[in-house]
């Protein structure tokens, strides 16, 4: 990194995780169905830019529904510019399960602890960071920089990304790529070697409401049409069903490249021995091999003794890129014809090109700061606000880097009990980010 682009980094590593505390303590909670406010976290953002002489403007798309977007112009304008974005908001958290205050903030254990300390406000204190001591330096990118903090993509990115896109894409002109969250953080394998998982593509969303119509009559007589019965035998089925591998390119890369850093044999018909090597992560990188249909919610009847006249369940549905219809033939021909299907919630699939300039620059970036690191492309289980953005014609991936312990189940962080991210993890991603930045 040029000295004129950050002369401490120490002193930006100490600004991000302060930030990162600051953000946690503002409960920015998503509970769906349009319940959230994002307006506190979104005023600290734009004071924090505002501090240093960025303008940032906000956009409300619903009461209290707040996104923030400022742009950083670049030294070039002939070059495209660089979407760095995250989201504002976060899941709920139970204070009576967690160890600690889940909106304090708190540094234990060499920890930042809170929702919204892995997802994703870890994040969005480095990207404030770094753009403030560019700031303060002087520092111009070559690009212009496009930041964006969103609501809503907790539930379903309606208030937040999706609403951007659709209502205000001139903020996004001339941007032809972004990044954000769950990519470029390691994964330690064989004899401690680390692979650092960029993220090149996501599984597609189909939530569906399940509803069996029956005969209602008293609990207490025989009754062949009992709509509980029908429903709860085809959700069992989806439950249970196997469905087959099916195998993307950026699956195929990422798993020949564990093969031959752990050297075990890669067999590209089948590639689930390989789950294994990839530790903790392996329950989400197992869900990129296949599409998915979780059952996870039932709503039938009112009393003991009086059988409903209809029963209804949630889906949820993942599918792979290219594998939408099998996804929703499948589930059609497991529960038979008398069974309506209603789409609660869908959201496209993404799969982008790894052998880009744009990846060259986050891999040169994550090996000037650990020369044995093994970049890699990996797909994500769940989305991003990328998607939103894929619709203006804007390849995205994930890359917020963090180098984490090797016996940290990260995966299980995200929206879990006792959130939490290394304090030493995030200094590493301030250094690795403001180093791509500037070279992007």
């Amino acid at each position: 990194m040029s000295k004129d682009a950050v002369v401490d980094l120490t002193s930006v590593e100490d600004e991000a995780i302060k930030i990162c505390q600051d953000l946690i303590r503002i409960p920015s909670v998503n509970f769906g169905e349009g319940r959230g406010d994002e307006a506190a976290v979104a005023a600290y953002v734009v004071k924090s830019l505002g501090e240093v002489g960025i303008t940032a403007k906000i956009y409300e798309s619903a009461p209290n529904r707040c996104n923030v977007i400022a742009r950083i112009k670049g030294s070039d304008s002939s070059l495209p510019g660089l979407v760095v974005h995250g989201h504002i908001d976060v899941v709920p958290a139970n204070a009576e399960d967690w160890s600690v205050d889940p909106f304090g903030g708190e540094i234990k254990d060499g920890m930042i602890w809170g929702r919204g300390a892995v997802d994703m406000k870890n994040v969005d204190a480095m990207i404030l960071a770094i753009v403030r001591n560019w700031a303060k330096k002087g520092y111009q990118p070559k690009r212009d920089i496009v930041l964006a903090f969103f609501a809503d993509e907790e539930a379903g990115m309606t208030y937040g990304s999706r609403y951007m896109s659709a209502n205000h894409p001139e903020v996004f002109a001339g941007c032809t790529e972004a990044i954000s969250e769950v990519g470029g953080f390691s994964v330690t394998v064989a004899d401690g070697k680390r692979l650092y998982f960029v993220e090149a593509a996501q599984k597609g969303i189909h939530w569906m409401k399940l509803t069996a119509q029956g005969r209602a009559g008293h609990g207490s007589m025989m009754n062949d049409e009992n709509a509980l019965t029908a429903l709860t035998e085809a959700v069992a089925k989806i439950g249970r069903f196997e469905w087959p591998q099916r195998y993307t390119k950026t699956v195929k890369d990422l798993f020949r490249e564990v093969a031959r850093v752990t050297e075990r044999e890669f067999d590209e018909n089948d590639l689930r021995p390989l789950l294994k090597e990839v530790g903790s992560t392996a329950r989400m990188i197992g869900a990129t091999l296949q599409n998915t249909a979780n059952p996870t919610m039932l709503d039938a009847g009112y009393k003991a003794n009086v059988i409903p006249g209809a029963a209804s369940a949630v889906i949820d549905g993942r599918f792979l890129p290219g594998y939408e219809d099998e996804l929703n033939s499948t589930i059609r021909a497991i529960i038979g014809p008398d069974i309506s299907i209603e789409t609660v919630s869908h959201d496209i699939a993404l799969e982008v090109d790894f052998d880009s300039p744009l990846v060259e620059a986050m891999k040169a970036a994550l090996l000037r700061e650990d020369p044995e690191g093994i970049p890699v492309p990996y797909m994500m289980s769940g989305g991003t606000d990328n998607k939103a953005l894929s619709e203006l014609g804007i390849v995205g991936y994930g890359f917020s880097p963090l180098r984490l312990p090797a016996d940290l189940d990260f995966m299980s962080l995200f929206h879990g009990v006792d959130e939490r991210v290394p304090i030493e993890g995030l200094r590493f991603g301030v250094r690795v980010l403001a180093d791509f930045l500037e070279h992007a």
